[in-house]
């Protein structure tokens, strides 16, 4: 087949309407024929309702581990976004390619398809996998089915490169993104007798001051390895919704919360101490007439952290690649935890920056996939040796 630039694959992936709340099985669908007709295996990894699914490709020999590019195929949404052309139609002007998801992080998993025929070409003695998840915007899990089946039903990689941008800088550590919902359950009444009630708004307020003051204590804690930004562990309310009338004492109110947390940071730590004040303190004010109530927090999801590594496979690799001399942070999730959690050294690698991720008019700069293309190759080439 005629080989596609990454640029004219980027174009296809953009293409497909991937928000983290709508099927992937269009892009997968031309990633696998694309491989097809390549000659490259690959293994599909449907979810369990089957509507999403993520593959993972070798490129090379297939009885060892290799390095592993990998990415996520969803995007966020653009819903009340003001885009000044279609964000599903990729738009080439001033030096940028415009699209969702242009880069978070379809650049990224263009370049890899594009190049895998100079990976052909190379004869590669440590295999190169490619491996593209879902639902990564929201959860994470996408990519924890395949990861599983690393080192059993497919060889055990050596290296995990997790290609978010970072503007190919390497990134060996992240924060752990926790997050959680807390209800709290109360008792209706008409709003002229409020002792006949018990105020779920009410005590919800009491619960959302009192993690405020759990952020404080995590903040003074501080980070031991100076290297976020900020310093610290943080707790965060986004959303908060309850009560039904103005007149009625709130039967309902629950709020979304959560923990991002340092190396070393027990997530759970914040929900215990909340708990502990439901009872202490929030239960008997809401019981203090005789009715009902209750608090309860689940956890919803939990992306881990990527902690420093010093001198693992991954980084030495990785900085040699990127020819640079030192690791970065990063303020954001990623699937790169998972990796790390399950033995394999992993760190964060991608051209383009976070900083046009998210928004309308989303892109990537054409150098910085040249510069991704320039990455690749000498991956090619070392895996080569």
């Amino acid at each position: 087949m005629t080989p596609m630039t990454p640029l004219a694959l980027l174009e296809r992936l953009v293409s497909f309407n991937t928000e983290s709340d709508r099927s992937n099985l269009a892009l997968i669908d031309f990633v696998a024929d694309y491989l097809s007709r390549l000659g490259v295996s690959y293994v599909r990894l449907p979810n369990a309702t089957g509507d999403k699914a993520a593959i993972y490709a070798t490129i090379g020999p297939t009885d060892r581990g290799g390095v592993v590019l990998s990415g996520h195929t969803d995007v966020v949404p653009v819903a009340g976004q003001a885009w000044t052309s279609d964000p599903f139609t990729l738009r080439v002007a001033d030096g940028r390619a415009y699209g969702r998801g242009a880069v978070d992080m379809k650049a990224f998993a263009a370049i890899a398809l594009a190049m895998i025929p100079e990976m052909q070409k190379a004869r590669l003695e440590t295999p190169i996998h490619l491996l593209l998840s879902y639902d990564e915007e929201t959860t994470c899990l996408g990519v924890v089915d395949a990861i599983r089946r690393m080192g059993f039903e497919t060889p055990r990689p050596r290296v995990v490169i997790v290609g978010e941008p970072t503007e190919l800088q390497v990134a060996d550590a992240h924060k752990s993104v926790v997050t959680f919902l807390t209800r709290v359950h109360g008792h209706e009444s008409h709003s002229s007798k409020p002792a006949l009630g018990a105020n779920a708004v009410a005590g919800a307020a009491h619960l959302v001051v009192e993690l405020d003051r759990i952020a404080d204590l995590f903040r003074e804690r501080g980070d031991p390895t100076g290297r976020f930004d900020p310093p610290y562990a943080t707790v965060h309310v986004g959303t908060i919704a309850g009560g039904t009338a103005r007149n009625i004492v709130p039967k309902m109110c629950s709020f979304h919360w959560e923990v991002r947390g340092v190396p070393g940071t027990d997530e759970q730590e914040a929900a215990e101490l909340l708990m502990r004040h439901a009872d202490d303190v929030v239960l008997p004010r809401l019981r203090r007439h005789g009715m009902p109530a209750l608090v309860e927090t689940e956890l919803e999801i939990h992306v881990p952290g990527l902690a420093p590594d010093p001198g693992s496979e991954a980084e030495t690799l990785a900085l040699r690649l990127a020819e640079r001399n030192g690791t970065i942070t990063v303020p954001y999730g990623t699937e790169a935890g998972h990796f790390q959690r399950n033995g394999i050294p992993t760190i964060v690698c991608g051209p383009g920056s976070i900083d046009q991720a998210h928004q309308p008019d989303e892109y990537i700069a054409l150098d910085e996939i040249e510069r991704g293309v320039v990455f690749l190759r000498r991956l090619i080439a070392n895996c080569a040796v």
